[in-house]
């Protein structure tokens, strides 16, 4: 295992600047995950890492130890790759194997016939089989190691390339968007899996997805980087519930948070608010709403829209002075509201999150009802 601390990384391509001075710690035995849009720069920081690119600036730390100038080899990390970066015309078995003999045995001993022929060689063969074999028994794929890619589901070739990296025993896992090829369920069921290793293991994953519920889900704490730099860095509740920035709130959360301008907000009659000084945006999620009748709540508005999801329904208000759409979930048991019909939309102010004109969070509490 292996704490990871980046500081201060740098790196431009041509004058476009990908990552404008990322500073992290990941702790020893911790999972991990980079989550941000396309183009952010966390795959290019994975990169970095791993040495497979060099930054324009900073320090990359494994175990404490600069590891610049040093091959990616020698870093005692692990990649596992978005297209699992399998070689196609070997089984599984040996894709797996293929880093241990290219650790483990002499370019003679590597020759397809003179090499079988040495003593040397058979020995460190049964020592490779028997580590191969210890690791497709914990990803539970024995039965495959004797087909080839081609002949595999992708699911499958995923846990292949999870047990390439996983039979170096590498101090630390780097995985970039490794599920993104996978269909919705073989998704979930390759998430759960994962979490299962790292708590088997206990090696340090550091995890890269544009995916938020991933991240949300699998991870002790999530990085959200955007444009380059990181925006914040909490644990996953912690940064559902606490964001430090308005593009932050928006990432994180299924349907996505409310956001009303205050200038919008401020025209519905019947109730003023005393904002704080510098607001420029409230925003609160779906579920800390509740549907009233108009004229009579911080927000009115027409249903515009509902959707029924089982366990949910998310009802859709256009409010007033064309201050946006939001949405609130309620529970099938409630009050059904017709498409058309006029609502107001309440919100506690203890579940109101306040933000400025440059979408950082105010979150000092000074918002009060006063007379009209």
């Amino acid at each position: 295992m292996a704490s990871v601390e980046l500081r201060n990384i740098k790196k431009h391509y041509g004058k476009t600047s990908v990552l404008k001075g990322v500073s992290l710690s990941v702790q020893d035995g911790e999972f991990l995950t980079l989550v941000g849009p396309s183009g952010c720069g966390k795959s290019t920081l994975l990169r970095i890492i791993a040495g497979l690119e060099d930054a324009d600036g900073g320090e990359v730390r494994i175990n404490g130890k600069n590891v610049a100038g040093v091959r990616p080899k020698d870093r005692n990390v692990a990649k596992v790759f978005q297209s699992y970066a399998l070689y196609p015309h070997l089984t599984a078995f040996d894709n797996i194997a293929t880093p241990l003999r290219m650790r483990w045995l002499t370019s003679i001993q590597r020759f397809p016939l003179l090499g079988r022929l040495l003593p040397e060689t058979r020995r460190i063969e049964r020592d490779i089989r028997g580590e191969v074999e210890q690791v497709a028994a914990m990803l539970r794929m024995s039965a495959l190691l004797d087909r080839k890619p081609g002949q595999l589901s992708g699911g499958q070739r995923q846990r292949v390339a999870l047990g390439r990296a996983m039979v170096r025993h590498p101090a630390v896992f780097l995985m970039d968007e490794p599920l993104s090829n996978l269909d919705a369920r073989h998704r979930v069921q390759m998430r759960a899996e994962i979490m299962g290793l790292h708590r088997q293991l206990g090696t340090t994953f550091i995890y890269v997805t544009h995916d938020q519920a991933e991240a949300m889900t699998m991870s002790d704490r999530v990085a959200v980087m955007m444009e380059g730099e990181l925006m914040q860095i909490s644990e996953p509740e912690q940064l559902y519930i606490d964001p430090d920035d308005l593009r932050v709130a928006e990432m994180i959360g299924t349907p996505q948070i409310n956001v009303v301008a205050i200038e919008k907000m401020a025209q519905h009659a019947g109730l003023y608010l005393a904002f704080p000084p510098d607001a420029a945006t409230m925003a609160f999620r779906p579920e800390c709403a509740t549907i009233g009748k108009p004229l009579d709540a911080m927000l009115n508005g027409i249903v515009s829209m509902t959707e029924h999801l089982g366990a949910d329904i998310f009802v859709h208000i256009k409010l007033d002075d064309d201050a946006g759409t939001v949405i609130v979930r309620t529970k099938p048991d409630a009050a059904r509201h017709e498409d058309g019909a006029p609502v107001g939309v309440n919100v506690d102010r203890h579940n109101v999150l306040w933000f400025d004109a440059d979408r950082k969070r105010i979150r000092r509490q000074a918002v009060k009802k006063i007379a009209a």
